[in-house]
């Protein structure tokens, strides 16, 4: 009796485990964070880069769009978009708010002297805190929101060409 219900609960546990091993095999192993696309962004404060002010949602009040990017100056990538990044600047309908990730802040200053500045205002994630509350997990990343704070967009990785074709073309209507 008491070998048949070892022998039981070793073949029920053993089961389990293989149904658990099974499950895990078909999970999709990709972050993917495109769902954030039609939420609204939560409240944040946020350091400026430069001088004491905090940054809050409230700058961006009258705003018809704004174009939320994470760089650092130390990223490769970041440096092959800031083109891009410059060019979107000029547009009146758009405000670019960057937020300086894991990056020393001179670095950071020097990096948007040599290259220009394409941003209204700078935030500064030290530690990465603050880019988890927006759904990023690498840089450089941008997420579009608009005037009701609501995301319409979001771009992995370094912006180009196609993706500018593509904010332009939100941008005007």
């Amino acid at each position: 009796m008491k070998n048949k219900i070892k022998i039981t609960i070793t073949c029920v546990s053993i089961a389990t485990l293989f149904i658990i091993f099974f499950f895990s095999l078909n999970t999709n192993k990709y972050y993917d964070t495109k769902h954030i696309i039609g939420d609204k962004i939560e409240p944040f404060k946020i350091e400026s880069l430069i001088g004491e002010e905090i940054i809050s949602i409230k700058n961006f009040k009258d705003t018809e769009y704004v174009l939320i990017n994470f760089w650092a100056s130390w990223c490769a990538p970041c440096l092959i978009e800031h083109p891009i990044l410059m060019k979107l600047s000029k547009n009146k309908n758009l405000k670019i708010f960057g937020i300086n990730f894991k990056d020393k802040k001179n670095n950071a200053q020097l990096f948007l002297r040599k290259n220009g500045n394409p941003f209204s205002l700078i935030g500064v994630d030290n530690n990465g805190t603050k880019s988890v509350m927006f759904g990023i997990y690498g840089i450089p990343e941008s997420i579009l929101v608009n005037k009701d704070y609501k995301i319409i967009n979001k771009f992995i990785g370094p912006l180009n060409e196609k993706d500018y074709e593509k904010l332009t073309h939100i941008l005007k209507q």
